[in-house]
């Protein structure tokens, strides 16, 4: 209870942390999964149990006023002290079902993470695993809603992602690098279609602002002033992206595992030379607070196997 015996809803303190974190009311709903009307209720009514307001609406983005800059590191550990005390609660109870669960991006759930977990369980008994695959934005949000213990996806540093800014614990499992790539030339099957030695603006297949691999391709381009590129189409995924540039449509950065074999066997060619290449990590980020016996076993092997952050 608040002021003046007032319930308070524990939905409401998820939906601050959303905000804290987007400064966008329409983003904040989107990841809470709430129609914008009934998530700015929730806000106007924590405020109401506080006492005071919390968020600057007078800010672009919206603002933590200086009362909400005080609550926010309190109600976090507030909601982490909860998280642990139910996930002690739980583990308690003796018909618990040890579980892992994952996120992961498209690329690596079926690239990357088959094979992996066959090395994995050669040292370690997993037990179930549940997978939820997808873009890189909404395995954030899982994370950050506590849906899941591990996020699986690429990164690089030079490029942080909201996993590094808050300081999620991170392994590397493996390294990879992004390729740019084209069809052969009608005329030639020898020479790229397209290339980035060529003239004028050259057609790039992108990925969408939700995708780790986007951020990270974007942020080599930024640093190639020279260079002129024109999106003629945009998609998350990059076996998409591979289908378009099979068909002649352009130029992508790809993971070298999705596009080795086409590579080998010329079904794809170079649209550079490796200097354009563009290295990444891949990297396991886990939740900071206590997890099941299982999960913490999973991270001890890792940390066995090679250093963490």
């Amino acid at each position: 209870m608040g002021p003046g015996n007032r319930p308070l809803d524990m939905q409401w303190l998820e939906d601050f942390c959303a905000l804290a974190e987007t400064g966008s009311f329409s983003r904040a709903a989107e990841v809470r999964s709430i129609a914008q009307p009934a998530f700015s209720r929730h806000i106007r009514a924590l405020e109401e149990w506080v006492g005071v307001e919390l968020f600057d609406r007078s800010a672009h983005p919206t603002e933590l006023t200086a009362a909400g800059r005080k609550f926010r590191p309190l109600l976090l550990q507030v909601l982490a002290d909860l998280e642990a005390a139910r996930i002690k609660a739980r583990l308690a109870h003796a018909q618990e079902a040890a579980s892992l669960r994952f996120a992961a991006t498209h690329t690596l759930s079926l690239m990357f993470f088959p094979q992996w977990l066959v090395n994995l369980e050669s040292g370690m008994d997993v037990g179930a695993i549940q997978m939820m695959s997808d873009s890189f934005q909404a395995c954030e949000d899982l994370m950050m809603q506590r849906r899941v213990q591990f996020l699986l996806c690429h990164r690089q540093a030079q490029s942080a992602s909201r996993m590094d800014e808050l300081e999620y614990p991170m392994a590397a499992l493996g390294t990879d690098v992004l390729v740019p790539v084209s069809a052969a030339a009608p005329d030639d099957a020898s020479r790229p279609m397209h290339t980035l030695e060529g003239q004028g603006a050259m057609p790039l297949l992108a990925y969408d602002a939700a995708s780790a691999l986007g951020r990270i391709v974007q942020h080599r381009l930024r640093h190639s002033p020279d260079l002129t590129m024109r999106e003629t189409f945009v998609a998350p995924h990059a076996v998409l992206l591979r289908s378009m540039a099979l068909q002649g449509r352009g130029i992508a950065w790809l993971p070298d595992m999705l596009v080795r074999d086409d590579l080998a066997q010329g079904r794809l060619l170079r649209a550079g030379g490796p200097s354009w290449d563009i290295p990444v990590e891949i990297c396991l980020y886990r939740q900071p607070n206590d997890m099941s016996p299982v999960a913490e076993r999973l991270w001890a092997v890792l940390g066995q196997a090679q250093p963490g952050r």
